[in-house]
C-alpha cells in the first residue's frame, strides 16, 4: 500500500504540471482511499512513513499543494489573486492544525496524573470525560477535517470556479477553529483536574484511611498481563486489606475484573511514598527491572511467587535471592533451588502450594465407550537462549498434530504460547502450518463443521454482558482520567459476577463448537485453566503448563526435542517423572491415546499422584490456608523490623538506612526515614503501635525440610 500511495503522488504531481484534470482528480481520490486503508488495516506502515518525516501532515500538505498547483497551471491571469486568497486560507488551516496539536499536547499533560487508581473513589481530583477521540489523535484530525479543502480544491479544478474551494476552505477553518475552542475550554483551571501536588495528597490520605497490608506487585510488558491476573483470587482471600500496586499505566486497564483496589505508581519518588504507609508484604508474580526499586522501602517485607513453576532454568532465576522469601509450591521447587545454587537459602524457601490452581477441576470418573478424547497441545514458546528443546513447535509440532489428526475419535485443541515466533521465525512459520493442518482436517470432515451451534445465541448474549461486566462502563476512546472516573466504585460484588458469567460463558462456549470439530483457541478467552477443565490429554513442552495440569490428576505426555535419550531427559526434568515422553516423530501417540481410553492401561496415574505431591504439596491444608500462614508470618516480620529500627533510633545508634547513605554517599536518599511520621500521619494509626495492634494473629508459616 505504501508503493500505491507514493504511486499516487507521482500521477498526482505528473497532473498538476501537465496539467491533466481528469489525472489529477483520480491521483488525489486514490491517495485519500489508501490514506483510509493505512489508517485502518495496515498503522505499520504509517508509523513507517512517520519515521521516515512523511507524516500525515506532509502529506495532506503536499497533496493540497499539489491541488493548489493545478490550479494556478490550469487558471486564468485575472483570477490569480483570487488563488491567492485561496492559498492563504489553505496555510490558515494548517495552522489552526498545528495550534491544536500543541493545545491538545497541553490538554493531554494536564490529564497525566501521577497516580491512576481503579477502584477507588477519586471524585476528589475533579475527573472528567476525555475530549472527542478526532481531536486528540492528529492523523484522523486533518484527514476529516482537511477533508472538506481537498474536496473543495478538486471541485474548483473541475469548475475552474473559485467558489467551491472558498467554501471548503472555509469550512475546515471553522472545523478546526471550533476544536481548538474546544480543548483551549479544558485548560481552563475550573476544567482541569488536580494538579500533582494536589493528586499526591490525595493518594497520602487515601493510603492514611485504607491502611493497605498487603499488595501485588507487577510490572512488565503488554502481553505479561497474565501472570499478575492469575493471582488475583489469591489476593482477594488474602488476611488483611490488599491492594495491586503497578508500574505502567497501560497495565491498568489489562488487569482482570477485580475488587481489590488498583494504583499504578509509574515514578519512583511516587512509589517511594509507600515507606510511610501501613503496607508491609508484597507479593511479586514476576521478575523486572522495576522490582528492584521498590525493593529499596526497608519498611515492606517481599515474597516471590512465580507465575509458574518449571524445570526451566527460569523457575529458580538468580534474582530470586532479592526478596525475603520465596514461595513455592512444593517440596520439588525446594530441591530445584537448592541444585541450582543461585544464593537462595532453604530458609528463606516456604512452600504454600498453587493457590491460582483451585480453578483447575480434577479427573473424575472414567471417559465413557466411544466418546471422543479431547487432546490439548499447548506448547511453549522459543524462549531467549535458543535452546532447541525449549519448544516442540519447530521439530516435532506438525508431526504430533499429523498423529492426531488422524484418529477419528480425537478432537484437537491446540493453544499456541502467545508469544511463539517473537524470537526465532521458524517457530512462527510452523505455528501457521500447524494452524493450516487443523483448518484443512475440519474441511475434510463436512458433517461436523456443519453442525449447527447449539448455544450460540446464548453465547453472543453470554459474551455481551461479560463484556459490559468487565468493560465496567469505560466507553472505547477513554483515557486514563476518564477511567478512573467511569471505575471509581466498583459495584459490590463484582468480582463474583464476572467470575460467575465467566464460568456461564466457558460452558456455552464449549457447547456452542461442533462436536468434533478441531480448535486453535488463542486470545484472553477460553483460558488455559478452562482449556484444562474439558481436556482429557495434555501434550506440551517442559514448561509451568505440565505442573499446572498436574492438579487435574489427567494423563500428560512430554515431547523430548533437545535431543536427549529418555533416561536423560526424565533426569533432567524432574517434572517428566509422570509423563509419556513423545520422540520427534510421534511415533508413541497411539499407544498414548490407548492408554487415556482405557484407564487399566494407563501405568502413570500413581506416578502422577506422587508427583502432584512433591510438586504441589499436600491437598490439606488447602493453598489458601497455607498461603495465608505465610503471609501472617511475613507479615509479622515486617513490624518486628520496623520496631526494631525505630528502637535504633530512639538509642541514639546509626539508623540503618542513615549508615548505609554514609556509607555509600551516591546512593540516593529516601524522602523519609522509617522511623519518622510525618505531621499528615497524626491520628491515622500509621505508627507502629498502631500497626502491631492491628497485625492479624500469627501462626508461624510452614518450611518443610528438604528431604534427607
Amino acid at each position: 500500500m505504501a508503493a500505491v500511495l507514493a504511486g499516487a503522488f507521482v500521477a498526482q504531481t505528473a497532473g498538476a504540471l501537465l496539467p491533466d484534470v481528469p489525472l489529477l482528480l483520480a491521483a488525489t481520490a486514490v491517495s485519500l482511499a489508501v490514506e483510509g486503508v493505512l489508517y485502518r488495516w495496515q498503522p505499520g506502515i504509517l508509523s513507517l512513513l512517520a519515521k521516515s518525516h512523511a507524516d500525515i501532515t506532509v502529506r495532506h500538505l503536499l497533496r493540497d499543494l499539489l491541488l493548489t498547483v493545478g490550479l494556478l497551471r490550469l487558471g486564468e491571469h485575472d483570477r490569480e489573486p483570487q488563488y491567492a486568497w485561496l492559498v492563504a486560507g489553505l496555510l490558515a488551516f494548517y495552522a489552526l492544525h498545528c495550534a491544536i496539536q500543541a493545545v491538545s499536547v497541553l490538554v493531554r499533560r494536564t490529564r497525566t496524573l501521577p497516580v491512576v487508581t481503579r477502584n477507588i473513589d477519586a471524585s476528589a481530583l475533579r475527573l472528567s470525560l476525555a475530549p472527542a477521540a478526532l481531536l486528540r489523535r492528529p492523523g484522523y484530525r486533518l484527514l476529516l477535517l482537511g477533508l472538506p479543502t481537498t474536496v473543495g480544491l478538486a471541485a474548483t479544478a473541475v469548475t475552474r470556479q473559485p467558489l467551491p474551494a472558498a467554501a471548503g476552505i472555509g469550512s475546515a477553518l471553522l472545523l478546526a477553529a471550533a476544536g481548538l475552542g474546544v480543548l483551549l475550554v479544558r485548560l481552563l483551571p475550573s476544567r482541569r483536574p488536580a494538579g500533582e501536588q494536589e493528586v499526591l495528597d490525595w493518594f497520602d490520605t487515601w493510603l492514611a484511611d485504607y491502611r493497605p497490608t498487603v499488595g501485588l506487585y507487577f510490572s512488565g510488558g503488554v502481553s505479561s498481563a497474565y501472570q499478575a491476573n492469575m493471582w488475583l483470587e489469591t489476593m482477594s482471600r488474602l488476611d488483611g486489606r490488599p491492594v495491586v500496586i503497578l508500574r505502567e499505566r497501560f497495565m491498568v486497564a489489562r488487569i482482570a475484573a477485580t475488587d481489590i483496589p488498583v494504583v499504578c505508581l509509574p515514578k519512583v519518588s511516587t512509589l517511594m511514598r509507600l515507606e510511610h504507609s501501613t503496607l508491609r508484604v508484597l507479593i511479586h508474580p514476576s521478575n523486572s527491572g522495576k522490582t528492584s526499586q521498590v525493593l529499596r522501602i526497608p519498611t515492606i517485607k517481599h515474597a516471590f511467587v512465580n507465575h509458574g513453576e518449571s524445570d526451566k532454568l527460569s523457575s529458580c532465576n538468580p534474582y530470586a535471592k532479592a526478596y525475603d522469601e520465596v514461595w513455592v509450591a512444593g517440596p520439588q521447587a525446594r530441591e530445584r533451588y537448592a541444585r541450582a545454587a543461585v544464593g537462595v537459602e532453604d530458609k528463606d524457601v516456604v512452600e504454600i502450594g498453587r493457590p491460582p490452581l483451585d480453578a483447575v477441576r480434577p479427573r473424575s470418573g472414567t471417559p465413557a465407550a466411544g466418546a471422543r478424547t479431547t487432546v490439548l497441545y499447548a506448547p511453549t514458546w522459543e524462549g531467549w537462549d535458543g535452546n532447541p528443546g525449549n519448544t516442540s513447535v519447530v521439530s516435532a509440532g506438525e508431526n504430533l498434530v499429523r498423529a492426531l489428526l488422524a484418529d477419528p475419535g480425537v478432537r484437537l485443541l491446540y493453544k499456541p504460547h502467545p508469544l511463539t515466533g517473537s524470537v526465532r521465525p521458524a517457530a512462527g512459520a510452523a505455528d501457521r502450518r500447524i494452524r493450516d493442518l487443523i483448518r484443512a482436517a475440519n474441511r475434510e470432515r463436512p458433517a461436523a463443521s456443519a453442525e449447527p451451534a447449539r448455544s450460540a445465541p446464548e453465547l453472543d448474549r453470554l459474551t455481551a454482558e461479560l463484556d459490559r461486566l468487565t468493560a465496567a462502563g469505560v466507553r472505547e476512546g477513554a483515557d486514563q482520567v476518564e477511567r478512573m472516573l467511569a471505575q471509581s466504585a466498583p459495584p459490590p460484588g463484582r468480582a463474583e459476577a464476572v467470575a460467575r458469567a465467566t464460568a456461564a460463558w466457558e460452558e456455552a462456549y464449549w457447547a456452542s463448537l461442533p462436536a468434533d470439530e478441531h480448535q486453535v483457541v488463542t486470545g484472553v478467552r477460553p483460558a488455559l485453566y478452562a482449556c484444562f477443565n474439558v481436556a482429557d490429554l495434555l501434550i506440551s513442552d517442559v514448561s509451568s503448563v505440565i505442573s499446572d495440569f498436574l492438579a487435574s490428576g489427567k494423563p500428560y505426555a512430554v515431547a523430548n526435542t533437545g535431543g536427549l535419550s529418555e533416561e536423560a531427559f526424565r533426569a533432567e526434568f524432574p517434572t517428566v517423572a509422570a509423563a509419556t515422553v513423545l520422540t520427534p516423530d510421534a511415533g508413541g501417540v497411539p499407544a498414548l491415546l490407548e492408554a487415556v481410553r482405557h484407564p487399566e492401561k494407563d501405568g502413570l496415574a500413581h506416578a502422577r499422584a506422587e508427583l502432584k505431591l512433591r510438586l504441589m504439596g499436600p491437598d490439606e491444608p488447602t493453598s489458601q490456608e497455607r498461603c495465608n500462614t505465610a503471609l501472617r508470618g511475613l507479615y509479622t516480620a515486617a513490624l518486628n523490623h520496623r520496631a526494631c529500627g525505630e528502637q535504633a533510633g530512639a538509642q541514639g545508634h546509626p539508623h540503618p538506612q542513615r549508615l548505609m547513605e554514609d556509607l555509600l554517599p551516591g546512593l540516593p536518599g529516601q524522602p523519609g526515614l522509617p522511623g519518622q511520621r510525618r505531621e499528615s500521619d497524626a491520628g491515622t494509626g500509621a505508627g507502629t503501635a498502631a500497626d502491631a495492634e492491628a497485625a492479624p494473629p500469627v501462626t508461624p508459616p510452614s518450611r518443610s525440610a528438604p528431604p534427607v
